[in-house]
């Protein structure tokens, strides 16, 4: 087992395997190494490195980025990672990237049921089974999203990716994964999430017969905890409930490849070994997972139900203060005890542009339709809001207490529009009956003395 220094850790067990170790914090300088006294002393890159090692740094942000936000980390590897032969375009199968071009992106609200898992004589790993849906921005500027959603039925065993235009935001919603990376081993479930950096080396090998689950793909600043402002200092996410991986290497040779998607193209590169070959590392530009279920909400105690971006967990911020290049937040269980209030969301048009997905349960805005595994996207000022029947129940209700539970929702909350793939507007799963969920709502005004 991995032996690391650690200001604290968090340990978890899956069934039938060794415990695995993690270290806690959110953008901490951590120092892990799987080999005692491998990592330098008082330097990043000596002349020779212990057990004949190479150093290399791996850098995900601009070397004179501001310190706060100055991400980076020091691998100490057997190989380094230039050691492959050149890359050669592959299909991309049902990824797609920006510019989202592909047809006329309509100003309809959209919903989706949930993406089938492939048959089992049809053998999907993550790469290949990655499905996206909408997108803005521009991966050659990083600004913007991709959202996907990946289908799987088999683990990653002779091949490794790495995605150089953006953070990999995951969020399953069924079946376990073990992520395997450059850094050491996350495993994450239904009601946690993961985060692969930009250029990170990683393999997902699947815990269960088929797993499912969503993805942002960020192109922008990387993704970091929201500021509190009147909150104070505690709330929301909490930075030590972030866990990050312990050192843990291959030492495995064989006929390999490593897959890249690089411009918004896929690219394979045959490899004779494989690139999970760290020993020990430091730094903070390092892959983490989080447990939904540690979010600390925030929520009015008094009147009227307030607005969504008190539960974000992680935020991707723009040029323009105050707009995301994308926030992901979540609808997790909780009190509602607002007085003399319609409690669900209320209707509006909004000039940010949402992408939600349901993990488990029901969400409080819909009656039907929206189940876990689905999605729904509404545009830039697409009206939206609660269906008739949410709508009349939640009027007639009585304002006691209420607890919320068994559910958990998210939203991909973005600065740009989301540009539908041709995929989402012609597949199956689209719901072409959404509109009707509001055709209920009627007219209720009475003049005055009418």
């Amino acid at each position: 087992m991995a032996k690391a220094r650690v200001v604290a850790s968090a340990k978890t067990k899956m069934p039938g395997k060794a415990e695995l170790r993690y270290q806690s914090g959110f953008g901490n300088e951590f120092a892990s190494e799987a080999v005692e006294g491998v990592l330098p002393r008082g330097q990043n890159s000596p002349q020779k490195v212990a057990h004949g090692l190479y150093a290399e740094q791996l850098s995900g942000t601009a070397f004179t980025a501001p310190r706060t936000v100055n991400r980076r980390t020091w691998l100490y590897r057997m190989r380094p990672s230039v050691a492959h032969k050149p890359f050669e375009p592959i299909s991309p199968k049902m990824l797609r990237s920006a510019p989202f071009d592909e047809v006329p992106t309509p100003p309809n609200q959209l919903r989706w049921t949930p993406i089938p898992i492939p048959s089992p004589s049809q053998r999907t790993d993550f790469v290949d089974g990655l499905i996206t849906m909408a997108g803005n921005g521009n991966t050659h500027t990083h600004s913007g999203v991709a959202i996907h959603i990946y289908v799987a039925n088999a683990s990653m065993t002779d091949r490794f990716f790495y995605n150089a235009d953006g953070e990999m935001l995951i969020v399953p919603q069924m079946g376990r994964l073990l992520l395997r990376t450059e850094m050491g081993v996350l495993e994450a479930g239904p009601g946690e999430i993961a985060v692969i950096q930009r250029g990170i080396r990683f393999r997902v090998e699947l815990l269960e017969k088929e797993a499912r689950g969503y993805i942002c793909e960020n192109y922008g600043a990387l993704l970091r905890l929201p500021d509190l402002g009147p909150i104070g200092a505690n709330g929301l996410a909490n930075p030590r409930d972030f866990l990050s991986p312990v050192a843990a290497f291959e030492d495995r040779e064989g006929d390999f490849r490593i897959v890249t998607k690089f411009q918004g193209r896929l690219w394979a590169a045959a490899i004779d070994h494989s690139p999970l070959n760290v020993i020990a590392w430091h730094g903070n530009y390092v892959p983490y997972k989080y447990d939904l279920a540690n979010f600390n909400c925030i929520n009015t105690v008094s009147f009227d139900h307030p607005d969504p971006s008190i539960y974000t967990v992680l935020t991707s911020p723009s040029e323009i203060p105050g707009t995301a290049n994308v926030d992901f937040a979540i609808f997790p269980p909780r009190w509602m005890v607002s007085e003399h209030t319609f409690r669900p969301p209320w209707f509006h048009r909004n000039f940010m542009n949402e992408f939600m997905g349901l993990i488990r349960g029901e969400y409080d805005a819909k009656a039907e339709g929206f189940v876990p595994g689905g999605a729904s996207l509404h545009n830039c000022m697409a009206g939206h809001g609660p269906d008739a029947e949410t709508f009349e129940k939640a009027s007639k209700a009585e304002l006691k207490p209420v607890y919320l539970g068994d559910t958990m929702a998210f939203m991909f909350e973005t600065r740009f529009v989301c540009q539908p793939t041709k995929f989402a507007l012609e597949t199956s799963q689209l719901d072409h009956q959404y509109f009707e969920c509001w055709q209920g709502l009627r007219k209720k005004f009475k003049r005055p003395g009418g």
